[in-house]
This record gives C-alpha cells, structure tokens and sequence, in this order.
C-alpha cells in the first residue's frame, strides 16, 4: 500500500503535468490566433470546452445532423431498447405534422418529409438494439432565394447568421444550414420512437398545443383535451373560439409580411413519480434544456411559471391527499407542473414555452454586412409567419424524448434492488406459494 506521502507527490506531479499540457494548448491556440489575424487574441486554457452540441440525451441519446439546403437531414439514435414494434408509418405520423407547406400560415416550402430508416430497425419492424439511423431528404430547397441577393452577405436582423459568422468564421448561407428549423426533423422522428416507449410500457401520454399567439390566449382544460382536439384548426389551439381569434391575428400579420410569436403548451400525462435527480438533473432542468433548443425558443415554464410568484405560499402549495381508489398520495391542484424537488410526482407533467416571431420577414430592415457595411434588408425565402404550429410536434418529441431518458436512468439506478414494498410482496407471495 503506497504512503500518504507517496501518493501527495504524485498527486502534485499530475496536478503539473495537467497545468503544463494546458498552457501548451494555450500556447497552440494563441500561435494559430496570431498567425491568422493580426490581432491577438487571448485564449483561456481554463474555459477551453470541446464539443459541437448535436447530440442531446444520456442513455436514449441523439445526435441529429444535416443542413436545410443540403442533401437532407436525419438523427442517429443510440442506446434504444431492442424488441420495440416501430413502423416506418408510426414515426411519419408525426413528421407530417411538422412538415412544412400544411396551410396558409406556414411556410410555403414543399417538401413531403418522406423517412427512411436506414438501420436499427429489422426487416419486421423490430428495434434491434443497435443505433438506429433515419433520413428525410430535400426536394424544394431554392438556394437562389438565398445567394442572388443582398442575404448572401448581410445579415438578417435576431437571425443566427451573424453569431455562426462570429464562432465559425463560416456559414451555410442557404436556408440557414443547422439554425433552420429542418434541424429538428431528426428531433421529432427519434421522438416517435420515444413516444412509441412512453405508450406501450407506461401508458405515457404526450400532447401539445397553441396556448398563446402574441396576447390571445385560450382557456383548455389540460387533463380532458386530445390530439383530434388540437389537429381540428391550423392553429392547434384547442379552443375554436381563441383558435379562431389567434388565426386572425396571424393573417393580419402575415399579409403585411411580417411575423408573430406565442406559447405552446405541452402535458405529459400517467407520469410515473420519481422521474428526473436533485441538484443539476432536475426534470424541469433537463426539460427547459431540451426546448430551448428547439430553433426560436425563448422562453420556459414549468407547472404555474412566473405566474406563480404572484402568489403565496398558502396558495401556490399543491395540497397532498390519498387516492382513495388507488391508494396514492396525489396532490389536490398542479401548480408544481407534476414536478416537485426536480422529481416527477405522479401528476400531469405540464411546460410552457415561449417562441419568437420568425426572424426573417419581407419588410426593409437595417443591417450590417459581413464586411462592416450598413444596410438594408428585405428578407427572402419562404419562412413561416408563425412558428407555433410547427412547434407543437417538436415539443412534443423534445417532452417525449427527455422523459424516456429520466425512465432508462430510473430504473438503471434506482430499480437494480425491489424497493421495501416490493421485497415484502415477493415474500408473501413466496410464502404463500409454498
């Protein structure tokens, strides 16, 4: 057994050899800088992070690539459980409600969303297991409407172009490349497949709809309504009063060719308890991480949000009571959101998130170009007025894709050992047996 003394001075020479090879790396990083540019640029060893953010998901993990104007796009996902039924027709179900060209208030872009799985996948329809590759080509991608015009060197006003320009120091002019929204095709076509799981093992409901467009909002009871509910207008607003108000508000705008924001709401119902850990893997974290990386997401809400400060404790507090019928401990109100200490509590799981108007629009507005000029700037293209009904299926594959993870890493920690009860059936029943 090696002395404390021993393993101190080991513990120094590692600590300089850490500290060496990361000032080297500095050294490197500074070489290139100066020999690129004439101006220096410091780089910290200390907060040097690798990693390109395309994959999302711990154990049920993605990794989407592709590009809008490029040959097409996909997810590859890995760690899927094997023996799972899953048709090539289940995971188009939901492509085709994020799909572009649906109605007058999306965009007008014509492209049939067809998947392709490529692997993972038996000639039956059975998960093997293995990673599973999926693919939607472009058909109708017009990189002229990018690249003939002033956008193939300015840049267009709270759009990505210029902060890709800035890490990059490259973009893909065309339809944006990864910041367009075609991006989240791998995201809803992985979160079928979790949807698919959440269902037949759990009984795991997920839904989503238009809550809010600008300040139209609607009045929806979130544990009765349905997806034919939602799917019933353009809008996905299940309220066909408020639905019909906010499409108004949206064909003003889009005539005068202009965009507009709002909220969707989504709710994960027969959530099990104790989903999601304490501290930095709360289930509200993991949530708002998974939807504020859906492209135009801006804001996130769980259970009563902001709205909830407004209130006192006496009134926020979800009061517990027993199920009489199942024995359960179940909360009288839900203004947690189903979520309490970062943990599932058995009820509905219930998230907002707020979405900005679309950046690109058909009015002049001022700009820069990637040289330094000042000018302005009409978009072009075809670009929805109104992301929100688009959104709802990529919110609910985000929902969908977070909760099978906090499941796969449920039972994988907490389910290895029968809890008490657990233990305590199996011997009865034993007993009994014998």
């Amino acid at each position: 057994m090696k002395s404390f003394s021993t393993l101190n001075e080991q513990y120094r020479k590692g600590i300089f050899l850490l500290l060496f090879s990361s000032f080297q790396l500095q050294s490197l990083f500074q070489t290139l800088s100066t020999s690129s540019t004439t101006t220096s640029t410091t780089v910290s060893a200390f907060t040097l992070t690798m990693g390109s953010g395309n994959s999302f998901g711990r154990m049920f993990r993605i990794s989407t690539w592709g590009e809008s104007h490029g040959g097409g796009v996909g997810v590859t996902l890995d760690g899927c459980p094997p023996r799972i039924q899953i048709s090539r027709e289940d995971i188009q179900i939901d492509l085709d409600r994020r799909r572009p060209g649906q109605s007058r208030i999306t965009t007008p872009r014509n492209e049939a969303d067809s998947v392709e799985i490529l692997s993972g996948v038996t000639i039956d329809n059975v998960t093997t297991g293995t990673p599973i590759a999926m693919l939607v080509r472009n058909k109708d991608h017009r990189s002229g409407d990018y690249l003939e015009n002033d956008m193939s060197v300015a840049y267009r006003p709270s759009h990505a172009d210029a902060t890709y320009d800035a890490k990059y120091g490259v973009r893909a002019i065309a339809g944006g490349g990864r910041s367009s929204a075609r991006e989240t095709i791998g995201r809803v076509a992985a979160g079928a497949i979790a949807r698919k799981i959440l269902k037949d093992l759990h009984g795991i409901e997920v839904l989503a709809y238009v809550s809010k467009v600008q300040d139209i909002g609607c009045v929806v009871n979130d544990d009765a309504f349905c997806k034919e509910d939602v799917d019933a207008n353009i809008v996905r607003c299940p309220d066909e009063e408020a639905a019909e108000k906010m499409l108004e508000r949206i064909d003003e705008i889009r005539k005068a060719g202009n965009s507009i924001g709002g909220v969707v709401t989504c709710v994960a119902r027969n959530v099990p308890a104790g989903l999601g850990s304490p501290v930095f893997d709360k289930l509200e974290a993991d949530l708002a991480k998974a939807c504020m990386s859906i492209p135009a997401a801006k804001g996130f809400e769980s259970g009563d949000g902001f709205d909830g400060t407004l209130l006192t404790g006496k009134d926020h507090n979800d009061e517990f009571y027993i199920d009489p019928q199942t024995g359960a401990t179940r909360t009288r109100t839900n203004r947690s959101g189903g979520i309490q200490g970062g943990i599932s509590n058995g009820e509905n799981v219930v998230i907002h998130v707020a979405f900005k108007p679309t950046s690109t629009i058909g009015q002049i507005q001022n700009t820069v170009t990637r040289d330094g000029q000042q000018v302005e700037l009409r978009g072009k293209g075809r670009h929805d007025p109104c992301v929100l009904p688009r959104a709802v299926p990529m919110v609910e594959a985000m929902m969908a894709l977070t909760l099978v993870d906090a499941l796969m890493l449920q039972h994988a920690q907490c389910n290895l050992y029968p809890t008490a009860a657990e233990s305590s059936s199996t011997s009865t029943t034993t007993t009994t047996t014998t």
